[in-house]
């Protein structure tokens, strides 16, 4: 996604004007004390987290963050109120609506990420059954996140084939019904099954799946080359690389931040 800045956490005057009016306005304070860290300040913490991997506790308070208990009770109101979910919408139309994304096609991947054990982890069939999780990404036919999920390591990755278009959202931005499902989805062996193929069909989604016994480096594992990336850029952030968190909504919450942020560099183009 081009040159890494010295200090990615950092937030733009452009991002925050995104994302300040998606914010739930904060309660008054009923009792006297500390004024409120500013939720920029707070934002510039768990960035610093997603992008680092830093413990909460060990976030460096002298960079004007606040605590990391402040950060973190901050990442858990701001998923609750789902504003990662509109964030991703808000971008996606400014990409629909520059007729930027590719609806000809979908990919679909489920990378593993190791963690502690939780609800939404399982042992890895192909990690020596070591906890782990599942990140199932859905992209367009350029990369663009469209959807995420979570899920235990020893789901099956076909499971997750039919629910991750659902949780594609309406991106308007164009006259007419706003759109939310791909002409075609791309995946490999391991969705191989006709049951979900019959569901892709049913939904309208043309499957192009790679059958189980076909030698690799056919077309659709070369086509299958996006997701990869975006998955890669993914796991590049190091909180996403490996899951230091038991509880899910916290995880599932750098889930949804992280994809919001590969989107707005794609926005970003358009300027």
């Amino acid at each position: 996604m081009g040159k890494r800045q010295s200090r990615p956490w950092i937030v733009s005057d452009e991002l925050w004007l995104v994302i300040e009016p998606l914010l739930p306005k904060p309660g008054p304070k009923l009792v006297s004390g500390r004024p409120r860290v500013p939720d920029r300040q707070a934002l510039c913490g768990i960035l610093c987290v997603l992008h680092t991997g830093i413990q909460w506790e060990y976030l460096p308070q002298e960079l004007g963050f606040g605590s990391g208990m402040i950060c973190w009770r901050r990442l858990a109101e701001w998923n609750e109120a789902g504003v990662w979910d509109q964030l991703h919408l808000v971008l996606l139309r400014k990409l629909r609506s520059a007729k930027k994304l590719d609806w000809s096609r979908a990919v679909i991947d489920s990378p593993r990420a190791g963690c502690p054990p939780g609800p939404k982890s399982g042992p890895s069939p192909v990690g020596r059954a070591r906890p782990g999780s599942k990140h199932h990404v859905l992209v367009d036919g350029q990369g663009i996140p469209l959807a995420v999920s979570l899920t235990g390591g020893n789901r099956n990755d076909v499971t997750q084939l039919p629910p991750l278009p659902n949780k594609v959202p309406p991106a308007a931005g164009v006259v007419g019904r706003p759109r939310r499902r791909p002409d075609m989805l791309l995946a490999d062996r391991g969705y191989d099954h006709d049951k979900y193929r019959r569901l892709l069909r049913q939904r309208g989604i043309r499957p192009a799946i790679t059958e189980r016994g076909r030698p690799r480096g056919t077309d659709l594992d070369i086509s299958r080359w996006v997701v990869e990336r975006t998955t890669s850029w993914l796991h590049g952030f190091r909180r996403l690389r490996i899951r230091c968190e038991r509880r899910d909504d916290i995880h599932e919450a750098f889930l949804g931040l992280a994809p919001c942020l590969i989107t707005y560099k794609h926005v970003q183009r358009l300027c």
